[in-house]
């Protein structure tokens, strides 16, 4: 587990538990909650449409097994349940939005009936954009219920009546792979529930759309350039296991995410010239179009633009090597600098 979201739903936990730090508490899990929904926001920023209904780990044990579309519907669906139906007895957020037909989902349970090949047909059908605005809007209301609770509620419990209501909404699927959920939630209290669904269960799920988003970036990366347009090596890049690169589809540059269409200027420019990369342009040097806009921030890259000019790829991922065996570093300016000519000559002399 995420060391920094786990340390959170510790503190989260611990503080809820005794009444003098319950607020606080609350405070932390939302602060948990709004930490792990950026993860989704990311992942829909930057990924394309198909990366959604891709099973990298199909038919492994565990939560990585389903699709990133499909864990975003079932965290949701799950949370808009036990915050309406079953805790405020009120109407969904699903229902008050009609968000199956914007979503375009054949189904309006939590999805845990469904298997394998299922799974990837039930994600190509969804619209991705319009369940992560059902999500959003499941996320506000349920942090509207959290804010709203008091110390004396975490010891609520619920009763038959409660279980029916969950039933008749037909939400949860009979099909014993699903139906089980009905009396785990009403098996629980309030507190039992902030830890699942509100807060573990994201944890688990999002945790789990990180390793298929990384899984399909390096399955993306598989056998491409690994010189980024710009000159960059994305093989020494601090974001090389969750992007792509900027020769893929599953780009997710700092720079590429952006730009409305998550395509880097630089990137677009090269492609428009018919050439490989910025370090082919004659132009190079004095190039201040998107990413060079930076100026001195990003001289360094340059200076590898350069580098590669000169010596070639090889010789560039070479020095790289070299440079990342002799110092701990994440970006590059921290050892060329901020001046392309010393940046240029320190690669030289690393080179030799």
């Amino acid at each position: 587990m995420n060391k920094e979201w786990s340390e959170k739903n510790k503190k989260m936990q611990t503080l809820i538990g005794k009444e003098a730090g319950f607020s606080e508490g609350i405070d932390v899990l939302l602060e948990l909650r709004d930490d792990l929904f950026k993860q989704i926001t990311y992942i829909v920023d930057s990924y394309p449409a198909d990366a959604y209904y891709q099973m990298p780990f199909a038919g492994a044990d565990g939560y990585h097994s389903k699709t990133l579309i499909y864990s975003m519907w079932h965290i949701f669906r799950i949370e808009d349940i036990v915050a309406h139906t079953l805790i405020r007895g009120d109407e969904q957020v699903f229902f008050s939005g009609k968000w199956q037909k914007k979503t375009k989902s054949p189904i309006i349970t939590t999805g845990n009936e469904l298997q394998g090949t299922e799974i990837a047909e039930f994600s190509k059908k969804l619209d991705v954009k319009a369940v992560y605005e059902y999500c959003k809007a499941v996320t506000e209301s349920s942090n509207e219920l959290l804010r709203s609770l008091s110390y004396k509620d975490l010891k609520r419990k619920f009763n038959e009546d409660d279980r029916k209501r969950v039933i008749e909404s037909k939400s949860v699927s009979e099909d014993e792979s699903a139906f089980w959920l009905v009396d785990y939630w009403c098996g629980k209290d309030i507190r039992g529930l902030i830890k699942m669904p509100f807060s573990r269960h994201w944890i688990m799920h999002i945790e789990a759309m990180c390793r298929i988003k990384d899984k399909l970036c390096a399955q993306a990366r598989k056998g491409v350039d690994p010189i980024a347009r710009c000159g960059l090596s994305c093989d020494h890049c601090f974001s090389k296991d969750w992007c792509g690169g900027c020769r893929t589809a599953y780009n997710t540059c700092s720079y590429a995410i952006c730009h409305p269409d998550k395509v880097c200027p630089n990137a677009s420019c090269c492609i428009e010239k018919g050439i490989d990369g910025c370090y082919e342009c004659d132009e190079l040097e004095k190039c201040d179009h998107g990413f060079y806009a930076l100026g001195k921030e990003v001289a360094a890259i340059k200076a590898l633009a350069l580098f590669i000019r000169k010596y070639g790829k090889t010789e560039l991922m070479k020095t790289l090597d070299k440079l990342h065996r002799e110092y701990e570093f994440e970006k590059v300016q921290e050892i060329l600098g901020y001046d392309m000519k010393k940046g240029l000559k320190i690669l030289e002399d690393k080179r030799s």
